[in-house]
C-alpha cells in the first residue's frame, strides 16, 4: 500500500498533496500551493505561516528569495516562519525553493519543490497627484459645464485588493464657480457669469482620496490655479466728452498738438483702438499710437489765427476686433488756435515808383503800406534797409521821398529796400490833482504837564501827509491849526513836514488828560485839496525831577483796585439808603409827644427820597 506525504499551509484554505513513491524512489516535483502574508506586520517575530510534513526521518531545506533572512523553515519538523517585516510596494512575490533530506543518509530525496510567498496588500499609501499645481484657462464668460482640465493621482497600493486604489475626487471649500467630476477627475464650469475684467484668476484645491466612496481611506490635495483669457466683450470709451487743446498757429506741419485715449476693458488685440474725425478735417490727422493705444493728433496744415481761431471736431474710436455687439464711441475735439505776433505784410511784394531827374532834395516818389496781420493791429515803422543815399522815408506813413537832386544819366535805376516792424505805442495816463493830502499816521503824542511857563517851545509832534495823486519834487503840503483857541502853535518845516509845539504851559492832566488838536493838510495842485485830521495829545503826570511819567496808563481802563473801591463806596451807599427808607412804626399822639427844640437843618441823607431801584455802577 503506497502513503502520502501533505504539505499543510497555515494561511492557505487548500492542501496539496504528494503521492509517496516506493522506497528507494525520487519524485519528479513536488506541487506546493502559495503561501501569503500581510504586509506591515511588525510582530512578534518569527511568524509561521506553512508547514511541510513528510514521515520518516527527514529534514528540510529552504532557498531562493530572503531564504535565512526573511523566511526561515524548521529542519526537523518543517514549519516555515517569516522573521522581518514586509512591504508589497518594495516586492510583492518571493520565490523559493524546499529540498527533503534524508536524516540517516544525508541524501536529498527527489527533486526540489518550487513555490510562491505572496505579500498581501493593506490600504497603506494615500493618492499621490501627478503634479503639486495644476494649471488651466478658459475663456471668460464660458458656458456651465465647459471643461477646464483634468487632475489625475496614483495610488501605489494593490489595484486587485478592494478598494485600495479606488480614487475619487472633490473640491475642498465652498467653491462656487467650478465642479469636479468624482471620478475622472475633470474640473468644468459652474457659474457661466465669471468676468475677466472684474476677476482674472482663481485658485481651487482639489482632493483625491482611496477607498472609493466608502468612508476612512487616506487623502491628499493639489493646488488649480485657472485663469480666465480675455474675449472682445467691452467697447472702447472715452473718458470724457470734450477734449480741449491750445495751438500756436505757427506750428509746424506734422508736429504732434496733443493726444486722447479711449480706454478698453479687454486686453491684445481686443483692445486695440482704430481713431478717425468724422467728418475728415482738412487741417488735422489723428493715428494710432501701437504701444499706448492712444489717438496721436497732427498738424496737418498751417493754422491762421486771424482767419480761424477755433476748431471744433468729432471724433470716433472704433474697436475692429470682431465680438463686441457694439465697438465704436466718440468724442468732441476743441482746438483753439494761439496768435502768434507776426511781422507786418505789405500791400505788393514789389513796388515801382518814377520820378523826374533834377527834381529838388524832398520830392515825394510814392508811398508804400504795410499792416499787421495780428488781430493787434500794431502801428508800423519804416525804414531804408538800402538806398539811404538817395532816399528817405517817413517812418510813420511809409512815404518815400528823395534826399538830394537825381541824375538820370548817371542813375537810371534806384533798387532800394525797405523794411516794416510793428511800433510799440506806450499811452501814459496823466495824473490830475483828484485826492486830498491826509495825515500820514494816526498819531498820539504824550506831553508833561507844568505847574508855570516852558523856558523853550516843548516839540509835541512832527506831522507828515501823504496823498494818492502822483507824488513829484514839485509837491508842497501845507499845515495849519484848524482852531485858534488852542494852547499849541504849528510850523512847517517847508520838506512836507510840521512840527506841533506848546505856546503855553500850565497842562494839569486832573482837570483836562487829553486835547484833540485839529490839522488842516492841504496840497499845492490846481486846485489845491484839502483835509483835515486830529492830533489826540495826552497830559502826563511828572515826577519830582520833572521827568514825565509813564502816560500809558491813562489809555488803558481803570484797574482793578480803583474798581474795587468804587464798588465798596457804592455798597455803602445803598445800605445807608436802606436804613433810611425802614418803615417806623406810626407816631404817637401828639399830646404825648414832649416838645423839643427845633432840629437843625436836614442833612443829605434826609433829604434823599426812598425810592427803590438799581443803581448800576460803571
Amino acid at each position: 500500500m503506497l502513503g502520502a506525504t501533505c504539505l499543510l499551509l497555515a494561511l492557505v484554505t487548500t492542501v496539496s498533496c504528494v503521492t509517496q513513491q516506493p522506497p528507494n524512489t525520487v519524485s519528479e516535483d513536488w506541487v506546493w500551493n502559495n503561501l501569503h502574508e500581510f504586509e506591515n506586520y511588525e510582530g512578534p517575530f518569527p511568524k509561521n505561516i506553512g508547514r511541510l510534513h513528510k514521515p520518516g526521518n527527514t529534514t528540510y531545506i529552504l532557498e531562493g528569495d530572503g531564504a535565512g533572512i526573511l523566511f526561515k523553515v524548521n529542519p526537523n519538523n518543517g514549519s516555515i516562519a517569516v522573521y522581518r517585516t514586509l512591504d508589497r510596494e518594495e516586492k510583492t512575490k518571493y520565490f523559493l525553493q524546499a529540498f527533503v533530506r534524508s536524516s540517516i543518509s544525508k541524501d536529498i530525496l527527489g527533486l526540489a519543490t518550487n513555490f510562491t510567498i505572496s505579500v498581501s496588500d493593506i490600504n497603506d499609501n494615500a493618492p499621490k497627484f501627478t503634479q503639486e499645481v495644476f494649471k488651466g484657462s478658459i475663456p471668460e464668460m464660458s458656458p456651465n459645464g465647459t471643461s477646464v482640465l483634468k487632475v489625475t493621482a496614483h495610488d501605489a497600493d494593490d489595484p486587485t485588493v478592494g478598494s485600495h486604489t479606488k480614487i475619487t475626487y472633490q473640491l475642498l471649500g465652498k467653491e462656487q464657480n467650478f465642479i469636479i467630476e468624482t471620478f475622472s477627475g475633470i474640473i468644468r464650469v459652474k457659474s457661466p457669469n465669471m468676468d475677466r475684467e472684474q476677476k482674472k484668476d482663481y485658485e481651487v484645491f482639489v482632493q483625491a482620496k482611496d477607498m472609493g466612496t466608502q468612508n476612512g481611506g487616506f487623502s491628499s490635495t493639489a493646488t488649480v490655479l485657472i485663469s480666465l483669457t480675455d474675449i472682445n466683450d467691452n467697447p472702447p470709451h472715452f473718458s470724457h466728452t470734450q477734449y480741449k487743446f491750445n495751438v500756436s498757429e505757427d506750428k509746424i506741419v506734422g508736429q504732434e498738438i496733443g493726444r486722447v485715449k479711449a480706454e478698453d476693458g479687454d486686453e491684445g488685440e481686443n483692445a486695440r483702438i482704430i481713431y478717425t474725425f468724422i467728418p475728415n478735417s482738412n487741417f488735422f490727422t489723428i493715428k494710432t499710437d501701437a504701444n499706448t493705444q492712444e489717438g496721436v493728433i497732427t498738424l496737418k496744415k498751417p493754422l491762421d489765427f486771424e482767419k480761424l481761431n477755433r476748431y471744433k471736431i468729432e471724433v470716433e474710436a472704433d474697436n475692429p476686433t470682431p465680438g463686441s455687439w457694439m465697438t465704436k464711441t466718440k468724442a468732441e475735439l476743441l482746438v483753439t488756435v494761439l496768435d502768434v505776433d507776426e511781422p507786418p505784410v505789405f500791400s505788393h511784394p514789389f513796388y515801382s515808383f518814377s520820378v523826374s531827374e533834377n527834381q529838388p532834395a524832398d520830392t515825394q516818389v510814392g508811398q508804400v503800406k504795410a499792416k499787421d496781420p495780428d488781430q493787434a493791429r500794431n502801428a508800423i515803422q519804416y525804414r531804408l534797409k538800402t538806398g539811404g543815399s538817395f532816399f528817405r522815408i517817413a517812418p510813420d506813413s511809409g512815404n518815400i521821398y528823395t534826399r538830394v537832386s537825381l541824375d538820370r544819366e548817371t542813375h537810371a535805376w534806384h533798387n532800394i529796400t525797405v523794411t516794416a516792424t510793428e511800433a510799440l505805442v506806450a499811452i501814459k495816463v496823466l495824473d490830475v490833482n483828484d485826492n486830498a493830502p491826509r495825515l500820514k499816521e494816526d498819531y498820539r503824542p504824550f506831553i508833561c504837564e507844568h505847574d508855570g511857563g516852558l523856558a523853550a517851545p516843548q516839540l509835541v509832534q512832527v506831522v507828515a501827509a501823504v496823498d494818492d495823486d502822483e507824488m513829484t519834487t514839485a509837491v508842497r503840503f501845507h499845515f495849519s491849526l484848524g482852531t485858534r483857541d488852542s494852547n499849541f502853535t504849528l510850523s512847517n518845516n517847508g520838506d512836507n513836514t510840521a512840527n506841533v509845539t506848546v505856546r503855553l504851559g500850565g497842562f494839569n492832566h486832573k482837570e483836562q488828560p487829553r486835547y484833540r488838536l485839529p490839522i488842516v493838510v492841504s496840497d499845492n495842485g490846481r486846485p489845491s485839496m484839502s483835509s483835515t485830521g486830529s492830533l489826540d495829545i495826552t497830559v502826563c503826570p511828572c515826577d519830582q525831577a520833572g521827568e514825565a511819567g509813564d502816560c500809558r496808563t491813562l489809555r488803558q481802563p481803570l484797574t482793578s483796585k480803583v474798581n474795587l473801591t468804587v464798588l465798596l463806596i457804592s455798597f455803602l451807599f445803598i445800605i445807608i439808603l436802606i436804613g433810611e427808607c425802614t418803615p417806623r412804626p406810626p407816631p404817637p399822639p401828639m399830646h404825648l409827644i414832649p416838645q423839643l427844640p427845633p432840629s437843625p437843618p436836614h442833612t443829605l441823607l434826609h433829604l434823599l427820597p426812598c425810592i427803590t431801584g438799581v443803581i448800576k455802577v460803571n
